[in-house]
C-alpha cells in the first residue's frame, strides 16, 4: 500500500511506543522523535530508539535534549537523591517516577516538528492503566491538548493526537506486537538500569506481567524476573 501521510511517533524505546510506531506504520510514513531528559537510563533508551527506527527503516529521526528534567526534579527518573520505587502494582497514588508534565512537553515538540516536516498526525503510547500514576496519560489530557493544537498553530495546520494503544492492558500490547511483530527485543523499559533490567521496578513489573498475562516469554534479559499474575 502506498502511503501518501505522515506522522511523527514519540519513540522512548519501550515496549509501549514501539508497538505504537508498528500500529501507525500500517497507515503512515515515519518520522521518528526521542527525548533525552536526564532519566536514569538515558543512553540505554537512546540505543533502544535508534535501533527500533532501524528496523522499520526510518531516516526521519529527531533526538531532542530535554535536560530542562534534570533542573526541575521532582522525579525519580531524573532526580538521583529520590530513590526509585520498588513495583506495587496496586498503588493508586502518583508514584515517585511520575516527571512533571512531561507528556506536555514531548507533545509541544512534536507539534513543532510536526508542523513544520507537514506531518498529518503524531503518535503517542500512552497507556490508560497508567494513568491513576500518570495524569498525563489520561484521555482527556490528549482530547484538550489535539484542541490546543488546533488553537496553537497556522490555520491550514491539521493535526491529529493519537493514542491507539491507550485502552489496552500490557498483555493486549505484547499481543499486539506480536501479531505486528514489532521489534520487542530492541525495546527497554527498565526505569533503573542500563545492562540487565531490574525485574522490580513499576516499568518492569508492568512490562513482565502483560508477558506473563499473555502466556510470552520477554525477550529481554532481567536480572531478577519476578511473577506478577
Amino acid at each position: 500500500m502506498k502511503k501518501d501521510k505522515l506522522a511523527v511517533v514519540a519513540v522512548s524505546g519501550g515496549m509501549d511506543s514501539c508497538v505504537t510506531a508498528a500500529i501507525a506504520s500500517k497507515s503512515y510514513n515515519l518520522a521518528l522523535i526521542h527525548f533525552n531528559y536526564g532519566q536514569r537510563t538515558e543512553n540505554r533508551e537512546l540505543k533502544a530508539f535508534h535501533e527500533i527506527a532501524d528496523h522499520y527503516k526510518v531516516e526521519k529521526r529527531l533526538v531532542i535534549d530535554f535536560s530542562h528534567f534534570t533542573k526541575i526534579g521532582g522525579s525519580s527518573l531524573t532526580d538521583k537523591s529520590i530513590e526509585v520505587s520498588k513495583a506495587d502494582l496496586a498503588n493508586k497514588e502518583i508514584p515517585s517516577s511520575y516527571v512533571p508534565f512531561r507528556n506536555a512537553n514531548i507533545l509541544s515538540a512534536c507539534v513543532s516538528w510536526a508542523e513544520v516536516i507537514g506531518a498529518n498526525a503524531i503518535f503517542i503510547g500512552a497507556v490508560y492503566e497508567d494513568a491513576s500514576g500518570y495524569p498525563d496519560c489520561r484521555p482527556k489530557f490528549f482530547e484538550a491538548f489535539e484542541k490546543m493544537v488546533d488553537l496553537g498553530t497556522k490555520p491550514e495546520t491539521k493535526i491529529k493526537i493519537e493514542t491507539p494503544i491507550i485502552h489496552f492492558s500490557k498483555a493486549d500490547i505484547v499481543k499486539k506486537g506480536i501479531e505486528l511483530k514489532a521489534p520487542l527485543h530492541l525495546t527497554w523499559s527498565c526505569y533503573q538500569k542500563e545492562d540487565e533490567a531490574c525485574g522490580v521496578c513499576d516499568s518492569c513489573a508492568f512490562r513482565l506481567r502483560g508477558f506473563q498475562q499473555a502466556g510470552v516469554e520477554d525477550p529481554i534479559v532481567y536480572k531478577v524476573k519476578p511473577k506478577y499474575g
